[in-house]
């Protein structure tokens, strides 16, 4: 099961996202998102847990828990949509 982790401190590393997330069950995969061109956290996160039972648990027990002095958003992740990316700036109609 995959899982969301929001509201992350910039300074929390993969280690620590796993690690908040081990006491709860088995942890295949952790991952902070960062910014690809400065490397930045963007401030969340994936946890992914193959038991179902466990994940469920876990983000009930970390959900609001402080990491590194910020309180965690845990829910469980949506699947990515294929939305398409449009700009604003009125739409594509010429006016000349």
């Amino acid at each position: 099961m995959n899982i969301y982790v929001g509201n992350l401190s910039f300074n929390v590393t993969e280690e620590d996202l796993r690690g908040a997330f081990q006491a709860h069950g088995m942890v295949e995969k952790a991952a902070v998102i960062t910014d690809k061109l400065t490397g930045q956290s963007r401030g969340f996160g994936f946890v992914e847990m193959p038991n179902r039972e466990e994940a469920m648990k876990a983000i009930g027990a970390v959900n609001g828990v402080e990491l590194k002095g910020r309180a965690l958003k845990v829910n469980e992740a949506k699947p990515k949509t294929d939305s398409p990316r449009g700009g604003g700036f009125g739409g594509g109609r010429n006016r000349f």
